[in-house]
């Protein structure tokens, strides 16, 4: 079998102090050891070899292989597949957070914001929906005790501690929240939608206490596309490549939700992010929102006097409490001023097949050639470091 991954490429010229705000982890395969409770040792994840040379995560009796697409960067792109993966077949980036650090200097990334892989779920969703929901919650407080003390804690200034949620009660997910804001975790990822998992509508007071909790604590809630398991995709038997055209459509879908439920109404301090949506929405969004004002949704339209009744307009809300970011929208860039520029970062999503590693450094250059130097460091890092209240590199580090 050929070599699957290229040699290591050359570090690339900095330009910008880039802080992305969406990358992945691949769990290491030691990441329960000793961090579960003595009586839920033996049930907690664990990977399995096969004869035939594959691996898997197995938890309470099915299988979660590392899917192929979702740890690509440094291989040879027509070694690119669905099919499973295993670890020595990654870039050790993807699992060991000292060579991860040596791949963002690489591609000169500052700091990064790093979302689980299939064994968790973006949000937490697999360890949710345990038979046994003592063990699931004890998965996902082990998740992050090794995100605070191996992941982000090796490595302060250059990972931004995000937590995974317990889905199955908001008051011990609000726990967990303050128990995790006390020692340094800025983000929270939870599911864009929430009825595709079968849990309940943001349109309840069901979620108050985490949002609340959310709220007080400064968490950012992170809203990754996928992390609720639902497309617009309607087709049987499409391509991949139906399902990633459209996730841009999550991220519109994720916001109107959200927006409608009057979260941002409620909860007028909180701060949430949407991941690997990108950007081209957004005015669209805007735009609709204005009109709908002074036509449908006029008076209140069907949901009555009370369907927003915010101290800012819906799409002044959509600017105040939603975050944007992107990996490549060049389209989109002269409406950056109609989004808010102040609220645009950018990701990596390292790595990932859609990831720009390890020349994200010249992509941006290349699509900021027309953008002011004070837009292209808000979008670059000062509207993340803000936002995740995350430290600046030192002078002379770009």
């Amino acid at each position: 079998m050929p070599d699957l991954l290229l040699p290591d490429p050359e570090p690339r010229a900095r330009r910008y102090p880039i802080i992305s705000v969406d990358d992945h982890l691949i769990e290491p395969r030691d990441l329960f050891e000793g961090r579960m409770p003595s009586r839920f040792a033996e049930a907690a994840p664990y990977v399995v070899e096969f004869d035939d040379g594959r691996q898997a995560w197995v938890y309470e009796g099915n299988l979660y292989p590392n899917m192929g697409l979702n740890a690509v960067v440094g291989r040879r792109k027509d070694m690119w597949t669905m099919d499973p993966t295993r670890f020595d077949e990654m870039r050790k980036g993807c699992w060991d957070i000292h060579a991860r650090i040596a791949d963002m200097d690489i591609a000169g990334v500052w700091a990064s914001l790093n979302f689980p892989s299939l064994i968790a779920g973006f949000a937490g969703a697999v360890f949710s929906q345990s038979k046994d929901q003592e063990l699931g919650l004890a998965c996902v407080k082990a998740w992050n005790d090794w995100h605070h003390e191996v992941w982000a804690g090796t490595y302060p200034e250059r990972i931004i501690p995000l937590q995974i949620t317990w889905l199955s009660d908001p008051d011990l997910a609000a726990e967990e929240v303050r128990r995790n804001a006390a020692r340094g975790f800025k983000a929270l990822s939870f599911p864009e939608l929430l009825v595709p998992l079968g849990l309940p509508s943001l349109y309840t007071d069901h979620w108050d206490p985490l949002l609340r909790a959310c709220e007080e604590t400064e968490t950012v809630i992170c809203l990754h596309t996928g992390s609720s398991r639902w497309s617009a995709a309607t087709s049987q038997g499409g391509p991949l490549e139906l399902y990633t055209t459209l996730f841009p459509v999550n991220g519109f879908a994720a916001a109107v939700d959200w927006l409608w439920a009057r979260v941002p109404v409620k909860f007028p301090r909180l701060n949430i992010a949407l991941s690997e949506g990108g950007i081209g929405w957004v005015p669209m969004l805007l735009d609709r929102l204005d009109y709908i004002a002074t036509h449908s949704g006029a008076g209140g339209g069907v949901g009555g006097p009370g369907a927003w009744d915010g101290d800012v307009t819906p799409a002044e809300a959509v600017q105040r409490n939603f975050w944007f970011c992107m990996i490549d929208d060049p389209s989109t860039l002269g409406a950056r001023e109609r989004i808010g520029v102040d609220h645009i970062m950018v990701e990596v999503d390292y790595p990932h097949a859609d990831s720009s590693w390890p020349d994200t450094q010249e992509l941006l250059a290349d699509r900021f050639a027309a953008v002011s130097d004070e837009h292209a460091r808000k979008m670059t890092y000062e509207n993340a470091a803000r936002l995740f209240r995350h430290q600046l590199p030192p002078e002379g580090w770009c």
